[in-house]
């Protein structure tokens, strides 16, 4: 029986217990009563009902009053007290019960609050000591994410049902490459953990890679591994080396059963592309020059002849002097181009602009002795260079400039130029430099203090197919050498905030996705823990989807195998091609020029599909998001059809109680820290560690399932809101 219906319940036997008594006396003396003492009792009692009934009601309202005092203290406190101890049991641990109401109960609630700071000095030794024996597990995990993290080459292990259950950073530029729609999602739609790498291979082409592993282990083969080449839907060209993953043998003699496999990943399109254009100017070159080789040789055969006439033996010479000439010319254009072939292929590294300023700082201080200073480093960009290389040009030209020009000092500045390129300057003050003397420098080889190198200035300028000049400044006295670099784009760098929580790497695995099929159980008969589920939150425009208000904003993260994963993360502005009402931007602080040449919804809303693809979505007042979802279904053929749960119908399952269920309170209430607010991303990462905290909350009340969790949100008041 719920609170409200003990309430009623109450009220009732209240009057009865007041009118009970008093109709059951009169009817007795009624009937006992003959006509003359019923007339009397009329006559006496009829005037007084008035005063009577008054007096009934007001007793009655103050008994109800009592009942009701007694009720929201004694009743709804401990159940308020009860969802608490919950708290305080599962998602919150800190989380104390404040003494308030009757005596008893703050009696009862010191109480609960000793046993619970017992329970939590108890909990702190016992997890001081998994702590201990988990430490060399732990280490044996950083050992694998720092190989995995720092591996140059793609690696993706997955299970059998082809769920990615690991891949490192390196892979995950790769998918990058591969998307669709790299500038909208990223590659985030194509890898993660718990989604499907037949989004990228055919899945008949796995099978029969593991089928020749099968086969390999079954022959007792010394390296059961599988090679295929496969063309992506963006067009690139993968080569794959598969492994099988064998499970643990039990006993000896027992056949060790494949449980998944490991893809290693390259992108061999360039090279592809390369290589054939190598084997077309070797095609050239043989079949272009056989037929003038045969000429030549014709023509010096008959110039063997003595009594061959004057005008033909010229001829000859001419056939001789235009074939050679025509070879020498295929040549030098087949060594141009072969050497424009080396250079793309020479290996240049990404790295921060600022660090590699620095870096020649250092040397030029440490090599040449001459001190350096910073004129303007932007500490955003990101430079595509061999570093040493580099370095030596620049230390060499410092070196120069010390020895022959008497500078005693250069500073360096470092800024974007159009395109994708970046200025790199050596500046000096001093006396003025001849074009011949830079000219002189470009092209002897580099010598300075102890160090020789083949190379010259120009030949490492061209490695990065750059240029350089010198330009001066005579208002200033100064001159620089201008140095073309080709830009890189801005690697990813970690939260401060994730940073601080100690994440120093972010999860690219999770081997208990190897016991995960998709065979193993309808969706709404698993258990929450186990589901797989996209988190997201949308700014909007305004409030009202149904009146105009367009999405501006979409921001998504996962949830795989109960852990969030921050790194996989869905972050688009959106054009909404329409004005921006003022009051919006307060909330949010996105500005019409910040949504300015950004995709349109029918450009992102595909690509966010992908990302959500075979998970369970989760939102906060989700009616709300799956509004606008739903509008843009008939203009861009996007269903998101999969099912949806609700942290704020759910939270009133939880805590019926309680009288606040915005995000920012039941955050409070779970002792989430909220960072990003009014940002969708950020909104979702909220909702997401919300919705962890919920499950252990949600089972302790026998809600374990989706198909019993969606059924419980169904029956909240919250439900009924529409948009």
């Amino acid at each position: 029986m719920t609170a409200r219906a003990r309430f009623i319940l109450a009220v009732c036997i209240l009057a009865l217990l007041m009118t009970g008594p008093f109709v059951v006396t009169v009817g007795l003396v009624w009937l006992e009563a003959g006509e003359a003492d019923r007339a009397r009792l009329i006559d006496v009692v009829v005037p007084h009902l008035p005063l009577g009934a008054l007096m009934t009601i007001m007793g009655f309202t103050a008994g109800m009053a009592v009942v009701r005092n007694l009720f929201r203290h004694y009743v709804r406190g401990l159940l308020r007290m009860d969802e608490h101890l919950k708290l305080m049991h599962g998602a919150n641990r800190e989380f104390r019960v404040k003494p308030e109401g009757p005596p008893e109960v703050q009696a009862l609630a010191h109480a609960v609050n000793v046993l619970a700071q017992q329970r939590d000095e108890l909990l702190q030794d016992v997890e001081a000591q998994i702590a201990q024996a988990k430490h060399s597990v732990e280490e044996e995990k950083n050992r694998l994410a720092a190989l995995m993290s720092e591996l140059t080459q793609s690696v993706v292990v997955c299970n059998l049902d082809g769920r990615i259950l690991l891949y490192n950073h390196r892979a995950r530029q790769q998918f990058r490459a591969l998307s669709d729609t790299p500038a909208v999602a990223g590659g985030g739609e194509l890898i993660g953990l718990g989604r499907s790498i037949y989004a990228v291979f055919e899945r008949n082409l796995v099978n029969h890679a593991l089928e020749s592993i099968q086969h390999r282990l079954r022959r007792s083969a010394a390296q059961p591994v599988a090679n295929f080449v496969t063309t992506t839907r963006a067009g690139q060209l993968l080569r794959a080396q598969m492994a099988p993953v064998l499970s643990v043998a039990q006993g000896e003699g027992d056949e060790r059963a494949i449980t998944g496999f490991i893809l290693m990943l390259d992108n061999i399109t360039r090279t592809f592309e390369t290589e054939s254009k190598r084997d077309q100017m070797l095609h050239t070159l043989t079949e272009g020059n056989r037929a003038a080789l045969a000429n030549v040789r014709a023509a010096a055969e008959m110039l063997e002849y003595p009594d061959l006439q004057e005008e033909l033996r010229e001829r000859f010479r001419t056939v001789i002097r235009d074939e050679v000439r025509g070879m020498s010319t295929r040549l030098d254009e087949t060594a141009n181009e072969f050497a424009d072939s080396l250079k793309a292929r020479w290996p240049l590294e990404e790295m921060l602009g600022a660090d590699l300023i620095a870096a020649a700082q250092r040397r030029i201080e440490n090599v040449v002795k001459l001190p350096t200073k910073l004129e303007e480093v932007d500490e955003a960009l990101w430079v595509k260079v061999d570093s040493f290389s580099l370095l030596q040009a620049l230390t060499y030209l410092a070196s120069r400039l010390s020895d022959e020009f008497e500078v005693r000092e250069v500073r360096f500045r470092l800024t974007p130029a159009a395109g994708r390129l970046v200025h790199l300057d050596l500046i000096w003050s001093g006396q003025a430099m001849s074009t011949e003397t830079v000219m002189s420098w470009e092209l002897e080889a580099m010598r300075f203090a102890d160090e020789v190198s083949p190379l010259t200035v120009r030949d490492v300028i061209e490695r990065h197919d750059g240029e350089m000049w010198l330009e001066r400044e005579k208002v200033r006295h100064r001159a620089f050498f201008r140095i073309l670099l080709p830009a890189a784009v801005p690697q990813e760098q970690l939260d401060e905030a994730t940073i601080l929580r100690g994440e120093s790497r972010p999860e690219y695995y999770d081997f208990d996705l190897f016991n995960w099929s998709d065979r193993s159980r309808a969706l709404d008969d698993r258990l929450l823990s186990e589901l797989t589920y996209t988190v997201f939150d949308t700014e909007t425009t305004g409030l009202n989807p149904s009146q105009g208000d367009e999405i501006i904003q979409i921001g998504a993260t996962r949830i795989v195998n109960g852990k969030l994963l921050r790194q996989e993360s869905f972050e688009q502005l959106v054009d909404p091609c329409r004005h921006l009402p003022p009051e919006s931007v307060q909330i949010h602080g996105i500005t019409q020029g910040m949504l300015k040449n950004q995709p349109t919804i029918e450009a992102v809303l595909p690509a966010f599909h992908a990302f959500t693809e075979d998970t369970v979505l989760i939102a906060h007042n989700a009616a709300f998001d799956m509004r606008f979802l739903q509008l843009k279904e008939e203009a861009t053929g996007i269903r998101f059809d999969q099912p949806v749960l609700d942290t704020l119908l759910l939270s009133v399952v939880i805590h019926p109680n309680q009288e606040s269920h915005r995000l920012e309170a039941i955050a409070e209430r779970l002792n989430l820290p909220i960072l990003g607010r009014h940002t969708a991303l950020g909104d979702a990462i909220v909702t997401a560690e919300v919705f962890l905290k919920m499950i252990p909350l949600l089972a302790a009340m026998g809600i374990r399932t989706l198909r019993q969790a969606r059924e419980a949100a169904e029956k909240s008041y919250y439900a009924r809101v529409k948009y």
